[in-house]
């Protein structure tokens, strides 16, 4: 495993960047929509607790040890308009395993940045850190981004059905994976 000094990414459409302070508005206006937040780990934020995790985000630029994490901004090229961000954590240096996620603006979805922006975070995990695995934890009734691990090459391992609270009710966690040999093979 090589540890990882993130540096910006460009792909086709977007730029992966971290988040500033100049981010507050545009990540409240879609971590703070109730509806956004249905499937993810976390109820809708107010505009303080966005302004506070974006201080902590910022901070964090190096993955090279378990439990370090990068949030990002997925902006697109052609405007600078920020449309979402997505999650890159180590989750174990032994096994080289990664995690990724993804939340994106209601406007940005169905126009495929969240799997550009996701293909990124794959690139990053297996081309420059040389990890095993990789893995996405979602809800499955969350099919729009149970779509983009299909489209990623990612395959649904396992279902776990009622493992946690949310919102006053039980809910299933679907773990969806890659791993280096397939990238290969899909990133040819």
């Amino acid at each position: 495993m090589t540890p990882l000094d993130f540096s910006p990414v460009v792909t086709d459409r977007l730029l992966i960047r971290p988040l500033t302070p100049a981010d507050v508005d545009a990540v409240h206006a879609y971590q703070g929509d109730p509806e956004v937040c249905r499937y993810l780990p976390f109820d809708a934020r107010d505009r303080s607790t966005v302004a506070a995790r974006i201080a902590e985000w910022s901070e964090r630029r190096r993955v090279a040890a378990e439990g370090d994490y990068l949030q990002l901004g997925v902006e697109r090229r052609e405007d600078g308009a920020l449309l979402g961000d997505v999650y890159f954590a180590l989750r174990s240096e032994r096994h080289e395993l990664a995690a990724v996620g993804w939340v994106f603006a209601p406007v940005s979805r169905g126009r495929g940045y969240a799997t550009e922006a996701a293909r990124a975070l794959l690139g990053l995990a297996f081309d420059r850190m040389r990890l095993h695995r990789v893995m996405a934890e979602l809800d499955p009734r969350n099919t729009a981004s149970a779509a983009v691990c299909a489209r990623l090459g990612m395959r649904e391992e396992a279902r776990f059905v009622e493992d946690f609270r949310t919102r006053g009710e039980w809910a299933d966690t679907a773990n969806w994976a890659i791993l280096d040999r397939e990238w290969a093979v899909r990133a040819g």
